[in-house]
């Protein structure tokens, strides 16, 4: 499933090519929405912002399109009147005089207005967005502090977009690993010392992630680049310490770790 870095660069895409120019036609291939679309037609795209793994798509006229791409939605970018070859089933388009945006895949899609997107159960259980600038290392340390989330196992906490939106699951073998942590502590569990790391871990890693394209390897190289540590590493050494990188499934979810780096 994209995480949070891929949704924002999928969003920054999908603006660059149809912000403020005038829908000429649009599709919404889904039970209950295909009659909407004419809603759409003769509309401009005001912005497109990520939700966490969720993306918003505002029209002049008060209308959002939601759409999660969960683990198989796909969107593209294409020249007006393209349909690229494929099986994917096509549910959404978005279409202007020269571009047009095609989501495949994808089958959690609605269009909404401020009630309705005040009302989306993801949206209204979303917690601060990691990528957000407002989302700051106290904002983090709060979730930390919440009884909600005080409790639980750090490889499950990092997965549930009600504590931080926009994780997921490489982030969260990442963050474990760059904070020194492992999955089975929990915040209550961790010295001052230790809920800072997991603070600052928690935005440095998905900022260097989208900041860096999500240029993703096995190995370490290009300075300041975004590389996996452990993640789908697992039986090789640690880039740190040379310890062999672990696997185990961890809310149904494979999580790399090294045994030494976070012990």
């Amino acid at each position: 499933m994209p995480e949070g870095p891929e949704i924002r660069r999928a969003a920054d895409a999908l603006a660059k090519a149809v912000l403020g120019q005038p829908i000429v036609h649009a599709e919404l291939n889904l039970p209950g929405l295909s009659r909407r679309a004419r809603e759409l037609v003769g509309r401009r795209v005001v912005s497109i912002t990520p939700h966490g793994k969720a993306l918003l798509t505002r029209f002049d006229h008060g209308l959002a399109l939601y759409s999660h791409n969960q683990l198989y939605g796909v969107w593209q970018v294409v020249k007006s009147g393209e349909r690229p070859e494929t099986t994917r089933s096509l549910r959404v388009v978005l279409e202007t005089a020269k571009k047009a945006l095609l989501l495949y895949s994808a089958s959690d899609v609605a269009l909404l207005d401020e009630a309705g997107i005040a009302a989306h159960p993801f949206l209204a259980r979303l917690g601060p967005d990691v990528l957000e600038d407002v989302t700051t290392v106290d904002v983090v340390l709060a979730q930390l502090a919440d009884a909600r989330f005080a409790g639980r196992q750090l490889g499950a906490l990092l997965l549930d977009q009600a504590f931080l939106g926009g994780l997921g699951n490489y982030l969260r073998s990442e963050i474990l690993f760059d904070a020194g942590l492992l999955p089975v502590r929990r915040p209550k569990e961790l010295d001052e010392d230790e809920r800072l790391r997991l603070a600052a871990s928690c935005l440095h890693i998905p900022r260097l992630s989208y900041r860096t394209r999500g240029r993703r390897g096995k190995t370490y190289g290009e300075t300041g680049a975004f590389r996996f540590a452990v993640f789908d590493r697992e039986g090789e050494p640690c880039i740190a310490c040379g310890t062999t990188i672990e696997r185990q499934e961890v809310g149904s979810r494979r999580l790399y770790w090294c045994p030494r780096c976070q012990a």
